[in-house]
């Protein structure tokens, strides 16, 4: 039998050909996202929780410092008081919302001083080398073998008590993470091919490092940053529940669960609120931190 050849096989073997569609990365991101559905759940908490408290001014529905012990203790879903109102008769709800937003702004900002100082420490250690890497490395060690609550009070009780203070303490605290991630990749990637031939044609040691080495050690980095979001509110919340953080009558999540804790047994919605409140915030920052681990790296993606 001979074989039909001319314009319609021809056509025909060009439709069996798949010509691949390179799709914008954010587009790539979207779609890999929605299939893990974990990281999906964890970015649809953490969005609507960060979505609440960064609307605070417009959802609150009282002010948040407003006393009146006539109506001290009561209970959620009343006309008037959707989350109840605490023991000296202040709304929940919008202490929620205004102590989801300090929370959330401390969190980031421990982060970002995390992030900033823990990159210039690791990556001079990394690219250094020698004395430097030693002396670099040992103090991160010894700030990373105590632990994180005990150095923050030690330095917030010495700074005074305060969210500027919270800030600071737990930020230098948590650059020691983030250096370590960092000196890491500095070191695997200081030798390769495309940094040697870019040290070849005379790119100097700022520009090999900025151009170069940064962007390619930082996606690993950013990955762990909603961990250390998460690590960072949970530090915050320790203090101020201790009295260390958030002075009123500015709310966060720690300051209403310590004004709860003596009615746990008969009003336990002060405290039970804004406790459930850090573990959904926690729980999706984890759950994304996770997901956007699994679809950033392609080894983890290809299983």
């Amino acid at each position: 039998m001979v074989q039909a050849t001319g314009p319609a096989s021809s056509a025909a073997d060009l439709a069996l050909i798949r010509i691949p569609v390179h799709r914008h990365p954010v587009l790539r991101f979207l779609t890999e996202l929605r299939r893990h559905r974990m990281a999906l759940f964890g970015a649809v908490v953490t969005l609507t929780l960060m979505l609440f408290g960064f609307l605070a001014p417009w959802l609150a529905t009282h002010d948040y410092a407003r006393q009146n012990l006539l109506e001290a203790f009561q209970p959620p879903l009343r006309p008037d008081h959707l989350l109840g109102t605490d023991q000296i008769g202040r709304d929940i709800w919008s202490r929620l919302v205004y102590g989801l937003r300090t929370s959330l702004l401390v969190g980031f900002g421990v982060t970002l001083i995390a992030l900033i100082a823990g990159t210039v420490i690791g990556t001079m250690a990394g690219y250094l080398g020698g004395w430097a890497d030693t002396v670099l490395s040992g103090a991160v060690e010894i700030i990373w073998g105590f632990p994180l609550i005990l150095l923050a009070v030690i330095l917030t009780g010495a700074m005074g008590p305060g969210l500027p203070a919270v800030v600071i303490a737990v930020g230098v605290i948590n650059s020691a993470g983030f250096a370590r991630i960092i000196r890491g990749e500095v070191l695997a990637l200081r030798y390769r091919e495309f940094v040697q031939a870019a040290r070849a044609v005379g790119a100097t040691d700022l520009a090999l490092i900025v151009r170069h080495i940064l962007p390619n050690a930082m996606a690993p980095t950013l990955v762990m940053g909603s961990y250390y979001v998460a690590l960072a509110i949970i530090a915050e919340a320790g203090l101020s529940f201790i009295g260390l953080g958030a002075q009123p009558p500015l709310p966060s999540l720690g300051t209403m669960i310590a004004d709860g804790r003596n009615y746990l047994l008969h009003d336990h919605w002060i405290s039970t609120i804004p406790g459930v409140t850090i573990v959904l915030l926690v729980l999706g920052l984890n759950l994304l931190g996770d997901g956007l681990r699994d679809i950033l790296d392609p080894r983890l993606r290809e299983r």
